[in-house]
Protein backbone atom coordinates (compact mmCIF):
# COMPACT_ATOMS: atom_id res chain seq x y z
CA UNK A 1 0.00 0.00 0.00
CA UNK A 2 1.64 3.54 -1.05
CA UNK A 3 2.21 6.30 1.82
CA UNK A 4 0.06 9.23 1.69
CA UNK A 5 0.76 12.73 3.58
CA UNK A 6 -1.68 15.43 4.05
CA UNK A 7 -2.00 17.98 1.78
CA UNK A 8 0.20 20.63 3.86
CA UNK A 9 2.73 18.16 3.94
CA UNK A 10 2.78 17.57 0.15
CA UNK A 11 2.83 21.45 -0.26
CA UNK A 12 6.21 21.95 2.07
CA UNK A 13 7.99 18.90 0.34
CA UNK A 14 7.44 20.34 -3.14
CA UNK A 15 8.19 24.26 -2.02
CA UNK A 16 11.32 22.86 -0.39
CA UNK A 17 12.07 21.56 -4.77
CA UNK A 18 11.61 24.83 -5.39
CA UNK A 19 13.90 26.30 -2.87
CA UNK A 20 16.22 23.95 -3.49
CA UNK A 21 16.32 24.56 -7.44
CA UNK A 22 17.33 28.51 -6.33
CA UNK A 23 17.94 30.94 -8.90
CA UNK A 24 18.42 29.92 -12.77
CA UNK A 25 17.84 26.71 -12.89
CA UNK A 26 17.42 24.41 -15.61
CA UNK A 27 15.85 21.42 -17.18
CA UNK A 28 18.50 18.79 -18.99
CA UNK A 29 17.29 16.65 -21.53
CA UNK A 30 19.07 13.69 -22.30
CA UNK A 31 19.70 10.27 -23.70
CA UNK A 32 18.22 7.06 -21.70
CA UNK A 33 20.24 7.05 -18.30
CA UNK A 34 21.13 10.84 -19.17
CA UNK A 35 24.24 9.67 -20.84
CA UNK A 36 24.35 12.21 -23.28
CA UNK A 37 22.76 15.75 -22.44
CA UNK A 38 20.72 16.33 -25.40
CA UNK A 39 19.14 20.17 -24.51
CA UNK A 40 19.17 22.28 -21.64
CA UNK A 41 16.01 24.45 -21.13
CA UNK A 42 16.86 27.91 -18.42
CA UNK A 43 14.21 28.12 -16.01
CA UNK A 44 12.55 31.00 -14.88
CA UNK A 45 14.35 32.98 -12.09
CA UNK A 46 12.11 31.40 -9.66
CA UNK A 47 11.19 27.94 -11.18
CA UNK A 48 7.37 27.56 -9.37
CA UNK A 49 5.24 29.69 -7.36
CA UNK A 50 4.40 27.63 -3.79
CA UNK A 51 2.46 24.39 -4.71
CA UNK A 52 -0.99 24.09 -4.57
CA UNK A 53 -3.36 21.32 -3.50
CA UNK A 54 -0.29 19.14 -3.41
CA UNK A 55 0.89 19.97 -6.95
CA UNK A 56 3.85 22.05 -8.20
CA UNK A 57 3.25 23.71 -10.88
CA UNK A 58 6.43 25.54 -12.99
CA UNK A 59 6.51 28.70 -14.53
CA UNK A 60 6.60 28.89 -17.98
CA UNK A 61 10.49 27.79 -19.11
CA UNK A 62 12.20 30.24 -21.13
CA UNK A 63 12.70 28.93 -25.09
CA UNK A 64 15.60 26.88 -25.59
CA UNK A 65 15.83 26.65 -29.56
CA UNK A 66 19.61 25.02 -30.25
CA UNK A 67 20.37 21.71 -29.28
CA UNK A 68 23.64 20.81 -27.86
CA UNK A 69 23.84 17.00 -28.87
CA UNK A 70 21.36 15.04 -31.25
CA UNK A 71 19.79 11.78 -30.11
CA UNK A 72 16.58 10.57 -28.72
CA UNK A 73 14.99 12.44 -25.49
CA UNK A 74 14.77 9.61 -23.42
CA UNK A 75 15.12 11.12 -19.67
CA UNK A 76 15.29 14.40 -17.99
CA UNK A 77 16.45 16.14 -14.50
CA UNK A 78 16.28 19.72 -12.86
CA UNK A 79 19.73 21.43 -12.01
CA UNK A 80 20.63 23.81 -10.24
CA UNK A 81 22.31 26.65 -11.84
CA UNK A 82 25.56 25.02 -10.75
CA UNK A 83 24.34 21.78 -12.13
CA UNK A 84 24.05 19.74 -9.13
CA UNK A 85 21.00 17.53 -9.77
CA UNK A 86 18.01 18.60 -7.83
CA UNK A 87 15.27 16.28 -9.75
CA UNK A 88 16.12 13.31 -11.43
CA UNK A 89 14.37 10.13 -13.06
CA UNK A 90 12.04 12.47 -15.24
CA UNK A 91 10.50 10.25 -17.95
CA UNK A 92 10.30 12.44 -21.25
CA UNK A 93 7.55 12.09 -24.18
CA UNK A 94 5.38 13.35 -27.10
CA UNK A 95 1.96 12.79 -26.01
CA UNK A 96 2.91 11.54 -22.10
CA UNK A 97 5.94 11.55 -19.39
CA UNK A 98 6.80 13.80 -17.07
CA UNK A 99 8.52 16.22 -19.33
CA UNK A 100 6.73 16.88 -22.91
CA UNK A 101 8.30 17.44 -25.89
CA UNK A 102 7.04 18.27 -29.67
CA UNK A 103 9.18 15.33 -30.63
CA UNK A 104 12.01 13.31 -29.08
CA UNK A 105 14.02 13.42 -31.64
CA UNK A 106 16.74 16.42 -30.77
CA UNK A 107 18.99 17.26 -33.91
CA UNK A 108 22.11 19.74 -34.38
CA UNK A 109 21.42 22.30 -37.39
CA UNK A 110 24.56 23.13 -38.86
CA UNK A 111 24.75 26.98 -39.16
CA UNK A 112 21.92 27.37 -37.00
Amino acid sequence: MPTNYITSLKNARLDQVTAAIGSNGRIQIGTLGMTAVLATVPLATVAAPAAVNGVLTFTMPRSDTSAVGGGIAAEARIVTSSLVPVVTGLTVGVNSGDVRLDSTNISIVTGK
